[in-house]
């Protein structure tokens, strides 16, 4: 099958489970076009420089079985090379930032395309030397969502590239799909019982590496994999309940699920920009009695004066809304719209009673670690796509930073934070609903047991310590 598309198609992207032989079968492919066809350049490219001699050891051992009347002679060996007298060449390189610039050739295949860092950068460069004839495949397994591979998988099948798109499943691999329990087969001959099968490979492997690696390395699943902040099967289960916005606002920048409701509490959470074409200015509506997220705007185009307006109207819709927003540089100005010129009445106060919330690195991460455990213990319901396609490309990176991949946006995700942090510490004490044991009706619980207050009673009667008025 993937030697028919690489015969039919002049580029072909697979998606494939490990183990898959598919570098295997392209190497061979490879060898196959320099001893049949003359003055042709392939290039192989590789995450790695240990990877990328691996291949070019795998083709040369496959040149050294050969019978001799189907070798031409070897006119160039070395690490990174192997030339035939055909006029034909194999190239085997590293990925690196300038290595487009020295690809060109007749034929591209680029390997584990998912794990090359400046794989945009690489391709950008390379295009314009096989657009004219040349062919490229491009094969890996997957790693997350938000990667150049993940883009150019699914234009793909949408059919918005030229990529012929391949997939194939550990089920078809005959070695990873047999019945290994023949031994029961036989005692049960024996004993004229009806015989059982067991298909242990599975099993056993899952059992040997966790279920996110398992869906990444076999299910060849990208949601839920890769190196994400948030655990994978918990955004996977995450982008299930998500749902379509009852209807779109301020020129499709604020989808709402859910309009605003006599008696709810509801909390905004916000992530200011500039609003100059770069980084997104983002909040959150989020109802305090379900954890809901209500409504979400996302604009990068709306400058802080005009944000302000926009989160006064909202949070005035939403039952004068609290509103969480950061402090630090343009935060001020937005601030300063809100609370001065405009009057907005229920903004956050610190305990210092200074107007939001000054983000560091150290409050940050504890803000952070706030939105995975509100999102892991299900106290916060997300409704939009893009926040959850946001999340898959949130990381941690090698240094251990939590941040968006390169090239993604993070601010849905910071001001989630920011709700999640108003959810665990300055609303502790509101009611949450959630479904009672039997799943039949919702029930009123506390994010946090209020502490009682000190009572004296008189004769049976009661009357609460008001001296707290006093301090």
């Amino acid at each position: 099958m993937i030697v028919d598309c690489l015969e039919n198609n002049r580029f072909n992207i697979l998606r494939k489970f490990r183990q898959a032989g598919c570098t295997t079968i392209s190497a061979s492919y490879a060898l196959w076009m320099c001893i049949f066809q003359n003055h042709k350049t392939i290039v192989f490219l590789s995450v790695g420089d240990t990877e990328s001699t691996e291949i070019l050891d795998r083709i040369k051992i496959m040149f050294d079985e050969l019978p001799i009347f189907l070798k031409p002679e070897i006119l160039q060996e070395n690490m990174h090379n192997l030339k035939l007298s055909t006029g034909s060449i194999i190239k085997s390189r590293p990925s690196g930032k300038q290595s487009g610039r020295s690809l060109a050739g007749s034929f591209l295949f680029i390997d584990e395309a998912a794990f090359i860092e400046h794989i945009e950068s690489i391709w950008a460069a390379v295009y314009p030397i096989i657009s004219t004839g040349g062919r490229a495949f491009v094969l890996s397994t997957v790693n997350g969502v938000g990667n150049w591979y993940y883009d150019a998988w699914y234009k793909a099948m949408e059919g918005a590239n030229s990529f012929h798109p391949i997939q194939i499943d550990w089920h078809d691999h005959p070695e990873y799909n047999r019945m290994d329990g023949y031994e029961h087969l036989y005692s049960a001959m024996e004993k004229r019982e009806p015989p059982i099968l067991i298909d242990k490979w599975e099993e056993t492997t899952k059992s040997n590496m966790s279920h996110k690696k398992w869906l990444q390395e076999y299910e060849c699943e990208f949601l839920g994999t890769g190196d994400t902040y948030i655990e994978g099967t918990i955004l996977t289960n995450m982008y299930t309940r998500t749902e379509d916005a009852i209807y779109r606002t301020y020129n499709n920048r604020m989808y709402v699920w859910k309009s605003p409701e006599p008696g709810r509490q509801y909390l905004i959470g916000v992530d200011v920009s500039l609003g100059r074409s770069r980084d997104y200015s983002a909040f959150h509506v989020i109802d305090t009695y379900s954890g809901e997220q209500v409504a979400e705007y996302y604009s990068n185009t709306t400058p802080i004066n005009e944000l302000a307006q926009v989160l006064s109207t909202v949070g005035q819709e939403y039952n004068l809304a609290v509103i969480i927003l950061e402090r630090n540089s343009i935060g001020h100005n937005l601030i300063d719209h809100l609370f001065e010129r405009l009057g907005y009445e229920n903004l956050y106060f610190d305990e210092k009673r200074n107007i939001g919330v000054q983000v560091t690195t150290k409050n940050r991460d504890h803000m952070l670690a706030m939105m995975e455990e509100c999102l892991r213990l299900n106290k916060l319901k997300i409704n939009s796509k893009r926040t959850v396609d946001e999340l898959n490309t949130f990381i941690v990176s090698m240094t251990g930073k939590p941040q968006a991949e390169r090239s993604k946006h993070d601010d849905l995700v910071s001001s989630l934070a920011i709700c999640a942090f108003g959810m665990t510490t300055y609303l502790e004490n509101s009611p949450v609903s959630f479904i009672d044991e039997g799943g039949k009706k919702p029930v009123e619980k506390l994010l946090a047991p209020i502490k009682a207050q000190s009572v004296k009673t008189w004769g049976g009667m009661s009357k609460e310590d008001m001296t707290w008025l006093l301090k």
